[in-house]
């Protein structure tokens, strides 16, 4: 079954659980023992072809960035060679390729080419084939960095930041200018925390490469590394990890005390929000905390206020707004926001490197894959923070 006869079929599947709400709720808005427990499998069902679809979705776009080739344009003067001159030694064909010889021999064959992409702390700098991989498997798995915004650094990197603006003020004509209000500047720093991921592979796998290793190493470096960056891009302190949106003290601004989950809760978060931030807003929430917002109904018109998607690729609406899910989101609260205003600050390039004696004895070889990373919010009052009993 396609991914659109998937969302076709779940769709019909909504429509018939909101007019099976709406036909067996009592006046005192409850139900019998028995239609209970039909809504709650008409909502396991659901979530199962929700489940479904999000599989599918990954299944084809790992399967087109496998199958697409990776056409590089003739940029520079046609000549015997009939190439570019790289612009780095980890661009070369030659260096990756001796990278995936260097796995199989557990890092004892080292060219030249590898000495040469050898970073300061004695790992080996990732090909740049291999790094677009890892950058494409982080941006489509880690769901703050296709929100946010990425700014590669090099060094700590220092975000201006206005505090408060100047004020206008009426003045007659020939009257002396005054000075209400006095802008103040501040500024945020977004540093650098290392991440790493180890494995342990098989001598047999490396040797023999029956599986593509090429591919399958970075694909299972970036999904640990996304999982761990997402948990941290939304629940992180900023001691040794970068601090997540949902920080008490440097996330997004809570918009007052917890209250109950209801339709006029979420429609107080959406005009928390200022309206210049409207514009680009999203909301994001744990998956536990949709199967509560899906019953909700606005109070005016009786609508629902979540509506499912109808298109491949394009996210569920809340209130007609795009609505995200993290399952490294508290399932106590709600952020609506403008999630641009979340800067990730990717520091230097990936790099592995191999642990050759520790797992020797059970014929395994250990690799670590390392980067530096930090994220910060710059602006707390562009996401807004609705906390739940």
């Amino acid at each position: 079954m396609t991914i659109q006869e998937l969302m076709n079929k779940r769709a019909k599947a909504f429509e018939a659980m909101k007019t099976f709400l709406d036909t067996r709720t009592n006046e005192d808005g409850t139900m019998s023992a028995v239609d209970a427990e039909t809504y709650d499998r008409m909502e396991q069902d659901i979530q199962a072809l929700t489940d479904q679809i999000n599989r599918q979705q990954r299944l084809e776009d790992a399967e087109r960035r496998l199958n697409n080739p990776i056409n590089n344009p003739i940029l520079g003067q046609p000549g015997a060679n009939g190439e570019e001159e790289p612009k780095s030694i980890t661009g070369t064909k030659q260096y990756a390729a001796d990278m995936l010889q260097a796995f199989r021999t557990q890092f004892r064959n080292i060219t030249d080419a590898l000495n040469e992409g050898t970073d300061s702390q004695g790992g080996y700098l990732v090909p740049d084939e291999w790094d677009a991989r890892l950058i494409e498997t982080l941006e489509d798995e880690n769901i703050m960095r296709r929100l946010g915004t990425v700014i590669p650094t090099s060094g700590e990197h220092k975000i201006p930041i206005v505090a408060s603006k100047p004020a206008a003020a009426w003045i007659d004509e020939g009257e002396a200018l005054t000075f209400p209000q006095q802008p103040t500047f501040g500024q945020k720093t977004l540093d650098a925390h290392k991440l790493h991921v180890a494995v342990k592979i098989t001598e047999e796998l490396l040797y023999d490469n029956a599986y593509n290793l090429e591919v399958r190493i970075p694909v299972m470096f970036a999904q640990a590394i996304a999982n761990a960056e997402e948990d941290k891009f939304l629940t992180g302190n900023g001691t040794g990890e970068p601090t997540g949106i949902f920080d008490a003290t440097s996330g997004g601004t809570s918009v007052g005390d917890a209250v109950a989950m209801s339709s006029n809760a979420i429609i107080d978060l959406e005009y928390a929000l200022r309206r210049p931030y409207r514009k680009k807003a999203a909301f994001l929430m744990a998956d536990a905390t949709v199967a509560s917002v899906r019953k909700l109904k606005d109070t005016t018109n009786g609508a629902y206020i979540w509506q499912p998607s109808y298109q491949a690729g394009e996210p569920d609406r809340l209130l007609g707004y795009p609505l995200y899910t993290s399952p490294y989101a508290p399932t106590n609260k709600v952020a609506f926001g403008d999630y641009s205003y979340y800067n990730i600050g990717d520091r230097g390039r990936r790099s592995f490197q191999i642990l050759r004696e520790l797992f020797a004895g059970n014929g395994m070889v250990g690799f670590v894959s390392k980067q530096r990373v930090d994220g910060i919010l710059t602006l707390q009052e562009a996401v807004q923070i609705l906390s739940l009993t």
